[in-house]
């Protein structure tokens, strides 16, 4: 039977889905989702689980896998479980089970509690298996039944005492961190707690008497008011997720419950909306989806390059074979050399690929990255030319990796390449090495970064840099911002898979007009020589109480982690999104404030401009700046004096309090 080719759509449509299968069931990127996470095969047994699920059951890694799924299921749900099972087998299809099932999971101890299910068909080679996504309801049927009872006492009480069962709905609603808005039935807005203050920036006095559709974005006109007749005949609208917008005008993704509001007659008079922040989660799962499909593309392009070799050595050995038999005075020895040099270049697209999805083979060795980026200097100067600066700093004596020479002269010949079609008028380019550590609060925040040391090598220029779309899609094979025929796209695909190869990792920093900065974290190699046996920790510094700092900083998950840091060792924070912000609170609040950190690029206003214009009203102000780009970069481009304090991304928990107490004095 003859082998399907690479050229059938629908074989590799299979291929990549069970490429995404595979790569979702092994994956540590699964810690990165908030929920428990079950994966169980045709027969109900687990087969993967993360660690949310050992904290939500109590079970251990070991004690669930190879069980039956039953065993999170109390006996009286079992029965019920069962038949959810065997309709799902028959028909697999993404679906969301939520309260109305009445849906209940069982804990070691023998402890019940409500659930929320989200199950997904996975198809991998081992065959299909059902991936889990649960969450524990427990506070939301908590909160549901408090204001159910609370009703209930309003309708029973007397006119005397209704103000009072008021105030308690009012303060329990306040409570919840989801944003509550009552609405009649026209949209005009009638109650708005502090939650939906938190999550939309308006006060309960800007909103109230105005229309709902003031958070509604222009691409969704008929949303809100198609929703609002539905309520009218009496209908909810539940977990539908959409986008709203914030008072200074952020795009936030919500997951919005909305239910009729009825009089005393039983008349729908109005509606209420639940709504809750999901940006940071929606986040989260673009990165997973980006990473799955970054492995599902290299598994692809791995199967093609070995099966295109096969065919290019075909073609090889038969050009060989006419070569020997053709009179080589003749005319068609010119065609069967021509065969020849397609062949050798078909043959150097593959090994890119190869590199790619990580089927290539290495050879790595013990080498001081700072001496072999000496050697490969003297590769760069004729590639860059004259009017490339070519600047390499090491702030480490010793960068001690494991590595393929090739391999890494590969990489910054790549990088110097682009580098040097974003230059077209000259510029500098950057070669920065240091070590670095991190320790685990960091690896929890960065989840494909374990904790330890690891030589950086950071790669620069003060090119024309690139948009956040562009960045997204960088590393795909065959993706390319060049002319057609100044390109294969394969250059940085061609880097990750090396870096990926090698057991690093890579971080991009890039803005339109400011240049960019790829981040190359290598794995230290200084115990493979005996160096650093008893490697120092740098202790934390103390608390300091009553400081207060403001953050100013335009990625929300950097803004927030950032924020958590600082409050968990004692100090005061007020976080903002970018400097014009920042600038307005600080010129409207008298109150003492005692260090800015600041991102350095941001839309509006930059950090040093904020911090110049902070300067003359706040002159004992001290200041922190953050960036991705490099301390050299910023300096190059003028960005900022030498001798300010800089933080470069990604910083650890203890780099981060250390420079602020240093600053601080």
């Amino acid at each position: 039977m003859p082998r399907p080719s690479f050229d059938d759509e629908q074989t590799a449509s299979f291929r990549s889905e069970r490429a995404l299968g595979e790569v979702l069931l092994s994956s540590d990127l699964l810690e990165a989702l908030p929920d428990a996470i079950v994966a169980v095969n045709r027969e109900g047994t687990i087969v993967q689980i993360n660690s949310q699920t050992q904290a939500l059951f109590g079970y251990t890694r070991d004690e669930l896998i190879g069980q039956k799924v039953e065993v999170l299921v109390p006996e009286s749900y079992r029965r019920q479980h069962h038949q959810h099972r065997e309709n799902f087998t028959e028909k697999p299809k993404t679906r969301r089970m939520g309260a109305e099932l009445d849906l209940h999971g069982r804990r070691r101890n023998g402890t019940e509690f409500p659930v929320e299910i989200s199950l997904s068909p996975i198809s991998t080679d081992k065959g299909m298996f059902v991936l889990s996504a649960i969450r524990d309801i427990s506070d939301r049927k908590r909160i549901a039944e408090e204001l159910r009872r609370a009703n209930e006492e309003l309708h029973r009480r007397t006119t005397e005492q209704l103000g009072e069962y008021r105030t308690r709905l009012a303060s329990i609603i306040d409570s919840s961190e989801d944003a509550i808005i009552g609405k009649d039935l026209d949209g005009t807005i009638t109650s708005w707690n502090k939650g939906a203050e938190r999550i939309y920036g308006y006060t309960p006095e800007e909103v109230v008497g105005k229309n709902i559709s003031l958070l509604a974005p222009s691409d969704r006109p008929d949303e809100i008011p198609e929703i609002l007749r539905k309520i009218a005949r009496g209908e909810s609208t539940e977990h539908y997720e959409s986008v709203r917008v914030a008072k200074d005008g952020r795009q936030l993704h919500v997951s919005i419950s909305v239910s009729p509001l009825r009089a005393a007659n039983g008349d729908i008079v109005g509606a209420s909306a639940i709504a809750r922040d999901i940006t940071a989660q929606k986040k989260t799962e673009g990165q997973l989806h980006q990473s799955r499909k970054m492995e599902a593309i290299g598994r692809l392009a791995g199967g093609v390059a070995h099966d295109f070799n096969n065919i290019l050595g075909i073609i090889s050995a038969c050009a060989e074979f006419l070569r020997d038999r053709i009179d080589p005075i003749a005319g068609p020895v010119q065609y069967v050399e021509n065969i020849r040099k397609a062949t050798e270049r078909g043959s150097s697209l593959t090994r890119q690929l190869l590199t790619f999805s990580r089927s290539s083979s290495i050879r790595p060795r013990i080498l001081d990255l700072n001496e072999r980026l000496k050697d490969v200097s003297k590769l760069l100067r004729p590639l860059m030319g004259d009017d490339v600066e070519i600047l390499i700093v090491s702030k480490s004596p010793a960068a001690v990796i494991e590595a393929d020479p090739g391999q890494l002269d590969q990489i910054v010949v790549n990088l110097a390449v682009n580098a040097r079609d974003a230059m077209p008028r000259g510029g500098k380019f950057i070669l920065e090495t240091r070590t670095e550590r991190f320790d685990q609060a960091f690896a929890d925040q960065h989840q494909q970064m374990p904790p330890g040391k690891y030589i950086l090598l950071a790669v620069s220029d003060t090119g024309s840099g690139m948009d956040e779309a562009t960045v997204s899609r960088i590393f795909e094979p065959f993706f390319t911002t060049k002319e057609t025929g100044k390109g294969t796209g394969l250059g940085l695909a061609t880097v990750y898979g090396i870096v990926k190869q090698s057991s690093g990792h890579i971080m991009v920093y890039s803005e339109p007009g400011h240049g960019t900065t790829f981040k190359i974290y290598l794995p230290s190699a200084d115990h493979k020589i005996g160096m650093d046996a008893n490697p120092e920790v740098e202790a934390v510094s103390p608390k300091r109480l009553g400081t207060t700092i403001m953050l100013v900083e335009d990625d929300e998950i950097m803004r927030s982690l950032t924020k958590q840091l600082l409050e968990e060792h004692g100090y005061t924070v007020i976080d903002t999104d970018d400097g014009q912000s920042a600038l307005q609170w600080l010129e409207t609040h008298p109150d003492p404030v005692d260090l800015l950190l600041t991102d350095v690029v941001m839309r509006r206003m930059s950090g040093p401009e904020l911090a110049e214009r902070l300067s003359s009203s706040r002159p004992h102000l001290k200041v922190i700046y953050m960036s991705g780009y490099t301390g050299e970069l910023i300096a190059e481009r003028e960005v900022l004096s030498r001798g300010i304090t800089l933080l470069e991304k990604p910083f650890s928990r203890t780099a981060l309090l250390n420079t602020i107490h240093k600053t601080l004095g």
